[in-house]
């Protein structure tokens, strides 16, 4: 089931760039190198996580996910760091991370991860000077799309500068970047949302 959903996902991911259509069936999507053939920024990353957080205006307490991670600029000179992360329902449907998320929400990640230097990721972005030092500490946050979790992906972008060009379906050019797909899994039901441990499955880079 998971080999299935993780290739659900790539599908889902390279229709979503135009790039696949009935009559290119039988071409193969691009494949990353193996090795890094360009920069890529050191990346690290938690388990995905749910806090419920009282938000200012509501009436009743929000539940959210987010996955906390870090990333630090190992190339060789300063680089412009604008990362993108989306996450993948089972149903296939793709939710950018931090549309509208409440100061209060960062606040409680900050405490649930015991770490004073965690940012919003817009404050992540932008101008990324060299070495360990100046490691960058974020968390991409989703208002939960569901109770029941089951499989999903998290797809990550801004960390490599590998791209292929491919034609589209109207045969236009449509420039692909190197992105890393993380695969999880909650097993349980919406009973306890939140309490059920989340399990990796296999990350794989894909063109997207």
């Amino acid at each position: 089931m998971a080999h299935v959903f993780r290739n659900l996902v790539v599908a889902v991911a390279l229709l979503a760039s135009g790039t696949v259509c009935l009559s290119q069936e039988k071409a193969k999507p691009p494949v990353p190198s193996i090795y890094p053939v360009t920069w890529q920024l050191k990346f690290e990353y938690g388990k995905p996580a749910r806090v419920v957080v009282n938000v200012p205006g509501r009436s009743a307490p929000q539940a959210y996910w987010y996955l906390p991670f870090s990333v630090t600029n190992t190339t060789n000179r300063e680089r412009m760091y604008f990362p993108v992360f989306e996450l993948v329902t089972e149903e296939g449907t793709i939710i950018r991370s931090d549309k509208s998320v409440p100061t209060a929400v960062i606040k409680e990640i900050r405490k649930e991860q015991g770490n004073r230097f965690l940012q919003p990721l817009i404050q992540a972005a932008g101008e990324f000077r060299l070495g360990e030092d100046e490691t960058k500490y974020s968390a991409a946050v989703w208002a939960e799309p569901d109770l029941r979790m089951g499989h999903f992906s998290i797809l990550v972008s801004g960390l490599s500068g590998e791209s292929a060009r491919v034609k589209n379906a109207k045969g236009e050019d449509v420039l692909l970047r190197k992105t890393l797909q993380l695969n999880f899994f909650v097993r349980g039901d919406e009973v306890y949302p939140g309490e059920d441990e989340v399990n990796e499955n296999a990350l794989l880079w894909i063109m997207r």
